[in-house]
Formats: C-alpha cells, structure tokens, sequence
C-alpha cells in the first residue's frame, strides 16, 4: 500500500520566489525595447528544528504508569545515521530515569541495514544528581549512571521494521518484576533527531552525561512529570527540507511544459527532479519540445535553510514561465508553480507555489524515509499519477 502524507501540515515548509524586472536599456524611460532582462529567486525559508518526530507514552491503566509485566509501543520514522532517544523515571527512586546514551538508540547498522529485535542493551540507567538517593535532600551533582544496576534486566526494549514506510515500533516492557530493583515507570517521553545530510541538528537530545541536569528532565527523573520536556520537544519538532537546484522554462502555450496534474510520469526527467533534485534530464529533455524559448537552472547544489538561489531570463510579452525544485527531504516531492504565470510579472508568487508528489516513489516520512536521497536511498517506482500535495505550506514575503 502506497503510504501518502496528504494530511500532514508541512508547517514549515521550504520556498519563496519572487520576480525583479529590470530593462536590458539602462535608460528607464526607453520603453521600446519590450523584451526584458528579469531575475527569479528562490529563498528556503524553512525554519530548522531539532527534531523530525516526537511524542510521549504513558500506562493505559487508571495510574498511567507502567507496571511490572506491562508493555507501551512507540511508532517513528527513521533514516540511517538517526535514532531514537527516549526518557522514563524509574519510579521507586528519588531522581533516576532510564534512557539511552546520546544522540538515542542506534537503529541502522554499517551496512544501513536495520536493526531490530532485542535491544534492550540500549538503555542505561541515570541518576540525575539532583536529590540524595536516601535522604530525598536536594542536591546538585552531574547526571551520572547508577553503579551496580543492570538496566538491560529491569526494562526489555524489542524493536520492529517496516522497510516500505521506513517505520519502526519500539515495545517498552518492564521487566522489574521479582528482581531486587522491582519498580513502576512513568510516562515518558521519545524524539528522533532532524538529520541535515551531514550530522544530526540535535546529538544530546535530553540531557548531558556528567553535566547538571535541566528542568525536564528534571521533572522526569524526580515525578515522572513530562509536562515540561514535552511542552520543549512540540515547540522543536518540524519537518524541514533542502532544496535542489530550480529548473526555470520559458514558453508559449497553454500547457505546462513541466508536469501535468493527474497524468503518469513520461520520463522526461521529471522524476529525476523529484528523487535526487538532478534536473540534467528534464533540461535535455525540454529542448526538444515546441514552443520552448528557454531553459535555466538556478542554482548548481542543495540549498539549505536560509539560503537562496537565483537565475536570471529573457522573457517577451505573451511568455509564460514554469519552475521546479525538489522538496530535497522527500523520496519523489516538488515545488512548482500551481498556475500559468505571465513571465514578465513582478513580485512574489508563493501563493502560486505548491508542493507535488511525483507518484514515482513509495511515500515516507519526510526527512525520516530510508529510501530518500538525503539518507542515499533508492526508490521503487510505482505507478501512481502526479497529486498536489494538501499540505499547509508557509512563505515569507521577499522583494528585491
């Protein structure tokens, strides 16, 4: 089954363009010369955050606590090099929480291949330094782990994959029970790390190791309390995208030379856009058709949040122009303009601006998908038509 994500708000998502006009007569009151010099630009101007996914677990039992024997799952996306960390107290103590070492536990082996089964050796136990483990006296030490408590015997973490959606479930258990440690856990918290196709945005999720705890986890490790670290982990959690290179056309005719809503791809080059942001193809591919006056890429490497890519045409009265990028965290997704736009406009044309899926690549989530490019996937194709997207997508204004 074809995963789609028609329902998600991409709050954050990735592109403004915008027109400057300027004449190819440096003379401003020379209005004979009716073809003009004009610039488009591209700016991402996503907002990054820490995390892709977040969430909480908590008992289904009247006390949302997780008692010995009882079992919580947890479900997440997930690319090679992220992984998922997670926080829950345990409850007969005075400020001890269970959690992986940083940045979480390792989902993906050398090979990228996933790893699933028993993980229980991921978790550690941690004291937080914030109480007297006997007194209940406030206290200020660094976050170190608990001597003499094996962890891996108290909690069974059992992972499962599914490779089409690139989705993991991770079963908590508490496995304390009958043992000298035998204890309840609290409602916790989980998060997976935005990877920008370099390094992780976030490498200490929750806390450092032998450094003075934070409020959070705090809260977690003295009352099970996830109210604060969850507040913190919503207001930093968001999809966020690169862009590749834009191809821009100019032409004449009523039909998008670019894509066509609703229709399979042609192989033109499209797809190679939508999956990899390579427009070569596509660029080739153009040249050859009627009413084609001009092909330019803007651009020549990803565009990274904040950053802004440009290219400058010659357009004539009567011209019509197209653009394509690709929603670089994406396994088959593009920007590109919604509607005919008259190539010798000004201004800015978010609103004209959508964002499209491809139907070339089974659908993961975005910035979490092992298949994508950003994670040096390879895609299935899959014979599904180009859809709009029906996602909430945010533009700044920008004028030159």
């Amino acid at each position: 089954m074809k995963r789609t994500f028609l329902k998600i708000t991409v709050a954050v998502a990735g592109i403004m363009t915008a027109f400057t006009l300027s004449s190819c007569n440096d003379s401003d009151n020379n209005m004979m010369d009716l073809s003009s010099q004009r610039t488009i630009i591209f700016e991402n101007v996503i907002t990054p955050k820490d995390f892709v996914e977040s969430g909480s677990f908590q008992g289904t039992g009247a006390v949302p606590v997780i008692l010995p024997g009882q079992s919580v799952s947890v479900k997440f996306s997930a690319g090679k090099t992220q992984a998922l960390m997670f926080a829950t107290m345990y409850g007969a103590s005075k400020d001890w929480f269970f959690a992986s070492q940083q940045p979480g536990i390792k989902l993906f082996d050398t090979n990228g291949k996933a790893i699933t089964g028993d993980v229980s050796s991921s978790v550690l136990l941690w004291d937080n330094g914030t109480k007297d483990n006997m007194t209940g006296q406030v206290e200020s030490k660094p976050i170190a782990q608990v001597p003499n408590v094996n962890a891996s015997q108290l909690m069974k973490l059992n992972l499962d994959y599914n490779e089409m959606t690139s989705e993991f479930t991770l079963t908590i258990t508490n496995t304390s029970g009958g043992t000298a440690n035998e204890t309840p856990f609290s409602p916790g918290v989980w998060a997976v790390s935005n990877y920008n196709g370099s390094q992780l945005l976030n490498n200490a999720p929750f806390f450092t190791p032998n450094a003075l705890s934070n409020p959070e986890i705090t809260d977690i490790a003295q009352m099970g309390s996830i109210g604060k670290m969850t507040a913190k982990l919503s207001a930093n959690t968001g999809i966020i995208t690169g862009l590749s290179p834009a191809l821009v056309v100019i032409y004449r005719g009523d039909k998008n030379p670019i894509y066509e809503l609703g229709k399979m791809d042609n192989g033109m080059g499209l797809k190679e856009i939508a999956q990899f942001g390579n427009v070569s193809k596509l660029q080739s591919s153009l040249q050859s058709l009627p009413g084609i006056k001009g092909i330019y890429v803007a651009g020549n490497a990803p565009v990274p949040p904040g950053n802004k890519i440009m290219t400058n045409f010659k357009a004539d009265p009567g011209d019509k122009i197209a653009y394509v990028t690709m929603f670089g965290f994406s396994n088959d997704w593009f920007y590109a303009n919604e509607v005919s736009i008259d190539a010798t406009v000004k201004g800015e044309l978010s609103s004209k601006t959508a964002l499209f899926d491809s139907g070339t690549g089974v659908d993961q989530y975005p910035g979490a998908g092992n298949r994508q490019a950003l994670f040096g996937g390879t895609h299935k194709v899959n014979p599904w038509l180009f859809q709009k997207l029906e996602t909430s997508i945010l533009f700044l204004l920008y004028k030159m």
